[in-house]
């Protein structure tokens, strides 16, 4: 779901596709963000990971792609940062401390920053991650002998 509150500008495309019997149109909504055009963002539930994907249109003086993650007992923290490859590109990002959290529901979103230092954020998308706890126990585990 877009939250027409975040951005100041999306592109609406339509698209007519003419039948024998119909004449169908295709709606297509992008989001254009400081520096990017983000056609889709989401998330899901990997194992022990979260895994989030997007896909940029048009890419313009783009610097960075910051992770942000919260949970509903936090505030949003920066967990990762992906290099723009330019336009029309797919990005995945792994979230692999995930499982490390007591919390079962995790927010996400994408910190998008020109060359100017020009900040602007994604949508917000929601994940409900379940970990077993012998998981959760031994991934915390191995953790503080790294």
């Amino acid at each position: 779901m877009l939250d027409f509150n975040k951005t100041s500008e999306y592109i609406l495309t339509v698209k007519f596709i003419k039948t024998k019997y119909f004449l169908v149109f295709l709606l297509f909504i992008t989001a254009v963000y400081a520096g990017a055009y983000i056609d889709y963002f989401h998330a899901r539930s990997d194992g022990e990971d979260v895994r989030l994907e997007w896909k940029t249109g048009e890419e313009n003086n783009l610097q960075k792609f910051v992770v942000e993650r919260k949970s509903p007992q936090t505030n949003f923290a920066e967990i990762g940062i992906i290099n723009p490859t330019g336009n029309n590109s797919f990005y995945s990002f792994t979230d692999k401390n995930a499982y490390k959290s007591t919390d079962l529901l995790f927010s996400y979103r994408l910190k998008i920053v020109d060359n100017s230092n020009q900040v602007s954020y994604s949508h917000e998308v929601t994940v409900s991650h379940s970990v077993s706890g012998v998981k959760r126990t031994w991934g915390s585990i191995k953790a503080m002998f790294r």
